[in-house]
């Protein structure tokens, strides 16, 4: 993935010698519908509305750009089975900062469609449990990695964007009860861009 990724910003950068490089910038804000995933099959998941309000830049050549993005995030989910003797919900709020790598599928004057994926680092800002007993906060992680993918709209200076986000790593780790757990998203959000 790092390989890609150094790949992709040395085309910009050698195409940009050349020619003028597009730079836009912009604040967004959307819902998600969060959910909690766990690494044993007695376990079941449902998933949970939430929030998230941030910025983005965009940097491109042509139809191809690279998208960096930070934005707080609301995120969490509710478990329940076997192991768990009552629902629990997770609750925790994350600093997200996907580096987005994507190609303008269709480019026109006024609106563009695009596609974009990569990956993304969640700080862990805030969190909680409510429900059982067995569950505890403590085993939240500082931070966790995932990636996301989707696809956008541009009309004028609106942009709207439908990704899924799969958490890579554990954000929730309980050793000894053998216990992991991994978030996923489904994001909508609006934007404008400033500049």
């Amino acid at each position: 993935m790092k390989k890609i990724i150094l790949s992709f910003i040395i085309l910009i950068i050698s195409l940009s010698l050349s020619a003028q490089l597009v730079f836009d910038a912009g604040l967004k804000g959307g819902f998600s519908n969060s959910k909690v995933t766990a690494n044993v099959g007695e376990v079941s998941s449902e998933s949970i509305l939430k929030y998230h309000i941030g910025a983005f830049g965009r940097l491109g050549y042509g139809r191809l750009f690279i998208q960096p993005e930070a934005y707080y995030s609301a995120k969490g989910g509710k478990l329940e089975g076997d192991i768990i003797d009552v629902t629990s919900r997770f609750d925790f709020n994350t600093l997200d900062i996907p580096l987005l790598l994507g190609v303008k599928v269709l480019k026109g004057e006024k609106a563009h469609l695009r596609i974009l994926a990569g990956p993304v680092f969640s700080i862990l800002t805030s969190n909680k449990i409510e429900g059982d007993d067995i569950l505890d906060k403590d085993y939240y992680k500082d931070n966790y990695y995932g990636y996301q993918y989707g696809i956008g709209v541009d009309v004028m200076g609106i942009t709207l964007d439908a990704r899924i986000e799969h958490g890579a790593n554990k954000f929730y780790q309980q050793a000894d009860e053998g216990f992991n757990l991994k978030n996923n998203s489904f994001m909508l959000s609006v934007g404008f861009k400033i500049f």
